[in-house]
């Protein structure tokens, strides 16, 4: 029996919405400013895919609320739900789900589910070299501008 023909050997293959997410592969400088205290904010976000295919991770390096925070996240196609989902780990103990789209060049990141009140919501510039928006949530959020690095 040939591979081809035994279905068992035939290796998935990852879902092609995830292609949507490409554009943000590389390595971004991001500066903020939070809304409430105007204290400022930055960092340093690198996304790159996983072998194989099946999920974009984004690492994070910011500075926040006087120290440094680091985090990874796991974005990746969730077949229940159809979405783009993500899981995010940080070292101050956070641990978040998030739903991702990137629609032309509007990219919105809601927390725990589509139409969330908290996440980030913004858009590439024309050249796609930057990114601007905010992170909002009941309470507070920030303004973001990411640029690529490099």
């Amino acid at each position: 029996m040939t591979e081809t023909a035994n279905p068992q050997n035939r290796l998935p293959t990852p879902d092609p919405s995830l292609q949507t997410l490409q554009p943000l592969v590389g390595t971004w400088e991001m500066t903020g400013k939070d809304f409430g205290t105007g204290e400022a904010t930055g960092g340093r976000l690198v996304f790159e895919w996983m072998d194989g295919g099946f999920f974009l991770i984004q690492r994070v390096e910011m500075s926040h609320g006087g120290g440094t925070m680091t985090g990874v996240e796991y974005i990746g196609h969730d077949p229940e739900s159809g979405a783009l989902r993500s899981h995010y780990f940080d070292s101050t103990g956070n641990s978040f789900v998030y739903v991702w789209k990137l629609d032309g060049r509007e990219l919105d990141i809601w927390f725990g589910a589509e139409g969330s009140p908290a996440g980030f919501s913004g858009a590439f510039s024309e050249d796609g070299r930057t990114i601007s928006g905010r992170w909002e949530w009941p309470g507070g959020g920030y303004e973001a501008t990411m640029t690529r690095a490099g």
